[in-house]
């Protein structure tokens, strides 16, 4: 029903976006640097019900309204590449930190990370990106079973998102000691996630691509 280079299409796409720190990233290494592992965990959960909302919201129909205003779909890329361009000069420009810099972020109870956790997934532009402009692009209305189809690719980058967060909120801590150890690496890991964030902002902007429907 779903062709493998489509489930390998998204998997790719899913490892790029995680791997490029943004907002979740952010949240969850805070967490985890100033309160533990355990806060850590608790709010990915939140993150990943994030994405379980933006999954199922996409597939039953939010996509096909930017395939019917493709203004309302533009609008929101552009929004989306402006948004990775800004995370890319905050890396760049002088005195710009690391996600895995430590921040003053004061403790919060489980009920809180798990609320923060699932905000910060809800207004993460890049989320949004993929679920209502990336993934429906591999699904096949020919093959029938759209709606199963965006269920299957989507859940293929919850997968890849969650796994890829547990292993940053995992060693979270021994990342950040390596690099304030080692400052050299610090700044090349700055550069780099930069030069990404602004390489991925250049081509989401340059895409003129339309939508399609995830589901009908």
């Amino acid at each position: 029903m779903v062709e493998g280079s489509a489930l390998a299409g998204v998997f790719v796409i899913a490892l790029g976006m995680v791997l490029t720190p943004g907002p979740n990233m952010v949240y969850l290494v805070s967490r985890s640097l100033t309160q533990g592992r355990r806060a850590g965990v608790v709010s990915l959960g939140g993150v990943a019900v994030g994405f379980l909302v933006y999954l199922v919201a996409t597939n039953l129909g939010l996509s096909v309204l930017f395939t019917a205003v493709p203004q309302l779909y533009l609008a929101v890329k552009l929004a989306g590449a402006a948004y990775l361009g800004w995370l890319a000069w905050c890396a760049l420009r002088p005195g710009g930190v690391s996600v895995f810099t430590p921040r003053d972020v004061p403790p919060d109870p489980p009920r809180r990370l798990f609320a923060m956790g699932l905000m910060t997934s809800l207004l993460n532009p890049k989320i949004a990106i993929m679920y209502l402009s990336l993934i429906p692009q591999f699904v096949d209305v020919e093959e029938g079973h759209v709606l199963a189809q965006g269920l299957v690719l989507g859940s293929v980058q919850v997968v890849v998102s969650i796994g890829v967060n547990l292993a940053i909120v995992t060693a979270a801590g021994a990342v950040a000691v390596f690099l304030a150890r080692h400052p050299a690496w610090l700044r090349a890991q700055r550069y780099a996630m930069g030069a990404v964030l602004g390489g991925l902002a250049v081509t989401m902007a340059a895409d003129t691509t339309a939508p399609r429907a995830a589901a009908r």
